[in-house]
């Protein structure tokens, strides 16, 4: 039962008017009514993905249908060029796997102190190319599964958390080109090094061996 505001004569839920005085009920319920039902539908398992996923989505999507089956989700071996060719943790660091890019960002640097081995690194390259696409897919389905389990999570708020836990950071791209220049600013030394340490070595003996003939 509502009340009405100039006679307070007591009227049914439903009521437009006051059957007492004819005085008109204010339409806000109505509108807000309309409000709900003119609000966007929840996202389709596709959509959710993509919205996750962000940019190369339809590649993504495509690969990951290698890990599903009749039985359910699956192992294939598939290849990650850009997890193999730059440094590992830095392609699941910008894809928001923080446990996966501290492993990588330990692994190959221990394994290298322990084996003193320079094919270390490429060993744990290789294991990353293969296993990316599988270990993202996983993580993306954990995620999805979270988001998806916010039952009251409205629209705003879902898009919100699809940017916070999908998606990447820019940011580690510009990462990967200072330690790209870093890398290569080494190598420059370590070779300038190494070529005036020979020239230095040659240099050395052709003396010794001036000196050993004018002695004799």
């Amino acid at each position: 039962m509502k009340s009405c505001s100039q006679c307070r004569q007591e009227n049914r839920d439903d009521a437009r008017f006051c059957h007492q005085c004819g005085g008109a009920f204010a339409v806000e319920s109505q509108e807000t009514v309309v409000e709900a039902d003119s609000a966007p539908s929840p996202q389709t398992d596709a959509e959710l993905w993509k919205a996750f996923i962000g940019p190369n989505a339809d590649r993504y999507l495509e690969t990951f249908k290698k890990f599903t089956g009749p039985s359910g989700p699956k192992f294939a071996l598939t290849w990650h060029w850009p997890a193999f060719v730059f440094e590992p943790f830095l392609w699941f660091l910008y894809r928001k796997m923080y446990v996966y890019a501290l492993i990588y960002a330990i692994g190959p640097a221990m394994a290298f102190y322990i084996t003193q081995d320079l094919s270390a690194d490429l060993i744990w390259r290789v294991i990353a190319g293969a296993s990316a696409n599988y270990i993202y897919f996983w993580h993306a389905k954990a995620q999805l599964a979270k988001i998806k389990g916010e039952r009251a999570t409205g629209g705003e708020a879902r898009q919100q958390m699809l940017g916070e836990l999908g998606g990447v950071q820019p940011y580690v791209v510009w990462v990967g080109v200072g330690l790209l220049v870093l890398k290569i600013g080494l190598v420059v030394a370590m070779s300038a090094a190494i070529s005036s340490i020979s020239a230095v070595r040659r240099s050395s003996t052709a003396t010794r061996r001036t000196t050993s003939s004018s002695a004799r």
